[in-house]
């Protein structure tokens, strides 16, 4: 070993297949992040079944903060995830978790038709329900990637027996 090889190793020793510490830190707080937006968007389909239903109940028919609640409480808690999903992107993207394609697929898709939704028609229902996929997408790319490390781990410590 030569005087070359001692910082490389001791980064070696301190990075995680080839992973530094700080971007496996930015990365499990991405999924955390990825998890808020999920949560939310939990949080908006029980808010469109509770208030949809009391809303349909013959005594509330008529109540106006229901059916604002029914129609734009969902809306505005997934709109909630985009800048989340936007910034988990990045991180994804930075960090090569998901091909840089698919990336930028499912955000753009889901960019320009819920713009397209907002310009030509008076509704964003497709566009917003384009943004929950994203997030569930991003969900499942955090999940393979951490199973991918653990596999990783378990691999080195059969190799050192």
């Amino acid at each position: 070993m030569t005087m070359t090889d001692a910082p490389d190793q001791a980064l070696q020793n301190k990075s995680q297949h080839g992973f530094a510490p700080l971007a496996i830190a930015r990365i499990k707080g991405a999924q955390r992040v990825n998890q808020i937006a999920v949560y939310l968007i939990y949080a908006a389909i029980l808010a469109f079944v509770i208030f949809g239903t009391i809303a349909s109940i013959k005594a509330f028919h008529d109540n106006q903060l229901l059916y604002q609640l029914f129609y734009n409480l969902p809306y505005a808690l997934v709109a909630l995830t985009i800048p989340i999903t936007i910034y988990d992107a990045f991180v994804i993207y930075r960090y090569r978790l998901n091909q840089p394609s698919m990336i930028a697929m499912s955000i753009g898709v889901s960019t320009l038709i819920l713009i397209g939704e907002l310009l030509f028609s008076n509704t964003a229902w497709l566009g917003l329900s384009c943004w929950l996929g994203v997030a569930f997408l991003f969900k499942v790319t955090f999940k393979r990637f951490f199973n991918f490390l653990e596999m990783q781990e378990d691999v080195d410590i059969i190799e050192e027996t």
